[in-house]
């Protein structure tokens, strides 16, 4: 005797948020309403909330970025003028410290 097929469930997405500061999207194939068990602590969101979330991250990291390139930007200036300053020929000093700004300082 042959059996109707079972109807495939709709992919449902879910969002979660979670405890050590990730993100993530899940997409669950079930016939159930309720949001998925997460596999590690955290909590389901909205999908607004995640966007916001990935958004601020995005942010945060940009900044962090862009402070560790005028550090490290600052080091090597530094570095040049202090090779500079013990006689160091100036390719030398620019190959040395890794300076590629101006020099006029």
């Amino acid at each position: 005797m042959a059996t109707a097929p079972i109807p495939a469930a709709e992919p449902r997405t879910f969002w979660a948020l979670y405890e050590d500061g990730s993100a993530g999207r899940i997409s669950v194939v079930t016939a159930e309403d309720a949001p998925p068990v997460l596999a590690k602590p955290g909590r389901v969101v909205t999908e607004e909330e995640h966007t916001a979330y990935v958004a601020e991250l995005a942010t945060r990291r940009d900044t962090h970025l862009a402070e560790e390139r005028s550090r490290a930007q600052a080091r090597c200036q530094e570095d040049y003028e202090a090779l500079r300053a013990a006689g160091v020929p100036e390719a030398t000093a620019r190959r040395l410290s890794g300076h590629e700004g101006d020099t006029s300082s």
